[in-house]
């Protein structure tokens, strides 16, 4: 499994690359590998607010549905729109492409209690 070095990760299988005062954020690619083929994608609200760990939407894939859990408080300013039409690019490119949304961060440093990629790499390989 590909576990970029520039983010960092949720127990829960999200990413987050932080992006000057900014968080973009999707799934990995152990989750959309386990997902299977990804059929739709229910995208947060731009406004939202969004609690730390808590669901923001859901994922649906031939296999399963599955929720998304919000790596960082704040409000959620971007999503991939390119997603409701095309949700497979979760599988083909999910640390590109593949973004769900972006948030603006009450704390950023929420971000520094994520995972690290050597963390994310034992906990998806144990």
């Amino acid at each position: 499994m590909h576990v970029p070095e520039n983010l960092r990760y949720s127990p829960d299988h999200e990413w987050a690359l932080v992006d000057g005062d900014a968080v973009r954020v999707g799934i990995t690619d152990y989750a959309q590998d386990a997902l299977g083929d990804v059929v739709y994608v229910d995208l947060p609200e731009v406004g939202a607010r969004l609690d730390q760990g808590s669901p923001f939407g859901e994922v649906e894939s031939t296999k399963s549905v599955s929720d998304l859990y919000a790596p960082v408080a704040g409000t959620v300013t971007e999503v991939n729109q390119d997603l409701v039409d095309a949700p497979e690019r979760l599988n083909e490119d999910p640390y590109g492409e593949g973004w769900i949304c972006v948030i603006a961060p009450d704390d950023l440093s929420q971000v520094g209690n994520m995972l690290d990629p050597g963390t994310y790499r034992s906990l998806i390989e144990g």
